[in-house]
């Protein structure tokens, strides 16, 4: 069979939907400056979707600091990959200032979070080494994961016990093999808000032997007394052996960092082929992310700005009698019961009734019969905010307890038509 009609007939879970969800369930477009207000399909809307999470996406200090950048740069510069012809100053520095942030004794940038976490495992392990990984594991990790040519084994997400037993299949392997074991993790998880049972797992270290790796995308800068991440928010930051942080969501910019060792470090700036075979990192997302990792350092109070709303938020919807399952982050998840039609009927309603703009999440990606509708609170939201979200939900949940969301109950057919 031809490639291109197999891929006609095999749209994928999601992409089944497309005809009819395009350009409003997804792929919306929000226009405008980014913030708790922003546009879409032309009409104003309070949208909590946006990892925005410190608010940095628009301070006007951030927004000079990036123009000025590209006028005096350009894109273009530098041009090659790190190791050829595109190292900088400015890179080393920015790399530095990251070390010293997190704890750790060396840095090396990655182009993209994704690509990034992915080739670095891919980098890390052997056929003769084992992963154990977290279930609920970000893509990233997964596509990484799959890359091993080794074994690798999954434990029941956050499930300590799973681990240990996971972990004494994996010491009989490489006792044989003479390979290596390496936990991959995530400070919170992104779904459920959850954060990772880092202090127990560091903890298994005791009789155990094995390697950390954590990817803290959601912690880094919501999380610990400095921002420094889930690490530090447990107390164990010394006890995670490579740190994985993105410039994608509390940074409000583009790209990552991942945090070892000196000679783990060189290790990989030579055999990460993602970023060895990639063009440098522009110089104004560089100098961009230097500046909002001065901001996330120097600046406690937006951090600070950014609990006070979460702690209203949160505890605002648990006081309503919502289920807000197991997070302890800044990732707010609101649980209900119903399919994809009360899922796509409530989303409809939320967004035309009330113009507020939330993420929805369904099968496969939560259980059947699952609604998760995920909040991501943000710096820039004031309490009025909160208030109001809060009223609109109750309002929301008293007509998912009427069946009012059930299938056909919305003419949303052609809202995904372009406009």
């Amino acid at each position: 069979m031809d490639i291109f009609e197999k891929i006609s007939e095999r749209r994928g879970p999601l992409g089944i939907y497309s005809s009819t969800a395009h350009g409003y369930f997804t792929f919306p477009k929000l226009e405008g400056p980014i913030g708790p207000r922003m546009q879409f399909r032309g009409r104003e809307v309070l949208t909590w979707s946006l990892n925005n999470y410190l608010g940095l996406a628009n301070h006007p200090e951030v927004r000079k600091v990036d123009a000025d950048a590209a006028k005096e740069y350009g894109l273009g510069t530098p041009m090659g990959a790190r190791m050829m012809s595109g190292n900088t100053i400015h890179h080393e520095k920015l790399e530095e200032d990251l070390s010293n942030f997190v704890g750790k004794e060396d840095t090396m940038l990655v182009n993209y979070g994704y690509m990034g976490m992915a080739s670095a495992i891919d980098a890390l392990v052997d056929r003769n080494d084992v992963i154990v990984y977290d279930s609920e594991s970000h893509a990233c990790i997964i596509d990484g994961v799959r890359m091993h040519q080794g074994k690798r084994f999954v434990y029941a997400h956050n499930d300590i016990e799973k681990l240990r037993q996971q972990l004494d299949r994996a010491v009989k392997l490489t006792q044989n093999s003479g390979g290596g074991i390496l936990v991959i993790t995530e400070g919170v998880f992104g779904m459920s808000g959850a954060q990772g049972r880092l202090k127990e797992i560091v903890d298994l270290k005791k009789n155990y032997d094995f390697r950390l790796f954590v990817d803290d995308a959601h912690g880094i800068g919501t999380l610990g007394k400095t921002g420094a991440g889930t690490g530090e928010e447990q107390g164990v930051q010394d006890g995670i052996d490579i740190y994985f942080g993105t410039f994608a969501k509390s940074f409000a910019s583009i790209g990552g960092f991942i945090s070892s060792t000196e000679n783990v470090i060189d290790y990989l700036r030579y055999n990460t082929r993602s970023q060895i075979f990639a063009k440098s990192m522009p110089m104004p997302l560089v100098l961009g992310n230097q500046k909002r990792l001065e901001m996330l350092r120097d600046e406690p109070e937006h951090k600070e700005n950014l609990w006070k709303i979460v702690n209203a938020l949160q505890g605002g919807l648990k006081s309503s009698g919502f289920n807000l399952g197991v997070t302890n982050s800044c990732v707010t998840p609101i649980i209900m019961t119903g399919g994809v039609a009360e899922a796509t009927n409530m989303t409809f309603y939320i967004r035309e009734e009330y113009n507020l703009f939330t993420s929805v999440v369904v099968y496969p990606v939560v259980p059947k019969d699952m609604i998760l509708i995920r909040i991501i609170p943000t710096a820039s939201h004031s309490l009025e905010d909160v208030d109001l979200t809060i009223d609109i939900f109750k309002k929301v949940k008293e007509k998912l307890a009427n069946n009012e969301f059930r299938k056909d109950a919305y003419d949303w057919a052609h809202v995904g038509e372009k406009k």
